[in-house]
């Protein structure tokens, strides 16, 4: 029974992570400690996890030429760079009391906002209509990118980078944007796969589907490294991990080839409420350790395992219309 709950569970946050670039151990990590497992074991076995799922979804993108490997690189050194202060920070608010408050107040308002934001754009057809059928050279229609993307983007500041989508951004920029996102990651204890996804596409200017595929890419490193400390001290559970990566096998590759199908407005209101659910499940929980009322760390779970089915399956089903949409265009064209 656990096996089968394991491989359902994998399967549904493969969805998930292959769409987005992020849910993995936002939603395993949780689920885990409230199944009664230990912290460490809960957070190794997600991490490694996050570790192989990553690496589907990756190989996926990349069949769909969605990774931007050049710009994924300089990211990871930024990101590198701002974890190591954003941990710095953190310990530096343990040792002044002030963590555990200011850490929970901040995820929940980050993740809210973001979440707010990004359903608020897609809603009113602002900024961001980025074509989701991403071709190899094709360039992005300047009016289609985001402000903030065109000011940062505006800077020429040597050296420049040229990135997927047919624009250049200086490196420094790059290194910047790579920088603030992993600082917030660090000093969250987060894996930042909700900040970075966003970052690339409304900071830098990519297509959604390359800034999914480009952040994964990241994912695998920053995964793979967790998950190989942790198994050197003996605690990634493969009886967790392996039924987990069996059902994510498929899932991954789902959520990724659905983002070549799903309009791209869609993309960003899906992954806003996301967000927005996510956020109140991580408020009810805090709220629930603060009143030492258990049974809201239950219903925290409930929010996040309800808000992944819910969004998985309107996933699939666009995904499925847009086959179903294309279908009859192909027969005419073929018989044409």
């Amino acid at each position: 029974m656990l096996l089968a709950t394991f491989t359902g569970f994998g399967l549904l946050i493969g969805i998930l992570f292959g769409f987005f670039g992020m849910g993995g151990s936002f939603l395993v990590t949780p689920a885990l400690l409230v199944m009664g497992y230990k912290p460490d074991v809960a957070v190794a076995s997600g991490l490694a996890f996050v570790f192989g799922t990553s690496v589907i979804a990756t190989l996926k993108h990349r069949d769909l030429g969605q990774v931007d490997y050049k710009l994924g690189v300089l990211m990871i050194a930024g990101t590198t760079a701002g974890i190591e202060v954003g941990k710095q920070g953190l310990h530096w608010l343990q040792r002044m009391g002030y963590a555990d408050t200011v850490v929970s107040v901040a995820y929940v308002f980050l993740l809210g906002a973001i979440g707010l934001f990004v359903t608020y754009t897609a809603l009113k057809g602002g900024d961001g209509g980025i074509s989701h059928d991403v071709e190899e050279d094709a360039d992005v229609d300047p009016d289609d990118i985001p402000d903030i993307a065109k000011r940062i983007q505006s800077v020429h500041l040597p050296p420049m980078i040229s990135v997927r989508g047919g624009f250049t951004v200086s490196l420094w920029m790059i290194l910047a944007v790579g920088f603030a996102t992993g600082l917030l990651s660090g000093l969250l204890g987060v894996g930042g796969g909700f900040i970075r996804m966003p970052a690339l596409f409304y900071l830098i200017g990519v297509p959604v589907p390359v800034a999914v595929g480009t952040d994964l890419f990241e994912i695998v490193f920053s995964g793979g490294i967790g998950s190989f400390l942790y198994a050197l001290d003996g605690a990634v559970d493969l009886t967790i991990v392996a039924p987990l990566l069996a059902g994510s096998a498929l899932g991954a590759r789902l959520g990724a080839g659905a983002t070549s199908l799903v309009d791209e407005d869609d993309i960003k209101v899906y992954f806003g409420v996301m967000l927005l659910l996510g956020a109140l499940a991580v408020a009810v929980r805090k709220v629930g350790g603060a009143l030492d009322v258990p049974v809201l760390d239950t219903v925290s779970l409930a929010i996040i395992l309800g808000a992944a089915l819910l969004v998985s399956a309107a996933v699939t089903v666009s995904a499925v219309r847009e086959l179903r949409a294309e279908a009859p265009e192909s027969r005419s064209v073929s018989a044409d």
